[in-house]
């Protein structure tokens, strides 16, 4: 028997928490921001709104990116390259999305939400946590606070920082 996709929702659970609390929240919010896509097709808001949360998604999770490069960085994460080149794929891909939506070629669609969705849980489950145990095995416990400093200048500066990534 297939499994309906529309009704499949992920939400946020420890689960899914890499033991940064700045890096959970952001994460809490690309699952809302992924859930409100989800309402917003159920719901038959249109293009539009789909639209506009979809673009509050590319804007958050460039923010969301930088941030955690940032903690790589300034933490050694062994690992810092590969990483970063998954996120700049996953920026690719959803931009040449996001392009095809603005241009008609393209809708919202749960096809759509389905990718979103796999990509993140599946990103955190893999990625991000090899670097929440690097970052615990070699008890990075300063990481929180520069975090939190780091997130605070992302979001002051906020549309502005990617185009020099």
């Amino acid at each position: 028997m297939a499994t309906d996709n529309r009704n499949t929702r992920v939400q946020w659970s420890e689960h899914f928490s890499v033991g940064i609390p700045e890096i959970d929240e952001q994460h809490k919010t690309l699952f809302d921001l992924i859930d409100m896509i989800h309402t917003a097709i159920l719901d038959h808001k249109g293009t539009a709104a789909c639209v506009e949360v979809l673009d509050e998604l590319v804007d958050y999770t460039r923010i969301h990116f930088g941030l955690e490069q940032s903690l790589m960085h300034i933490g050694q994460y062994p690992e810092y390259e590969a990483h970063c080149a998954l996120h700049r794929e996953l920026v690719d891909e959803v931009e040449a999305l996001q392009n095809k939506i603005h241009s008609g070629q393209a809708a919202v669609s749960f096809e759509l939400l389905h990718f979103l969705r796999n990509w993140l849980t599946k990103h955190i489950l893999g990625e991000d946590m090899k670097y929440a145990e690097f970052f615990a095995l070699n008890e990075h416990s300063d990481l929180s606070a520069q975090a939190q400093r780091t997130g605070t200048i992302f979001q002051k500066i906020k549309k502005k920082w990617w185009k020099f990534w």
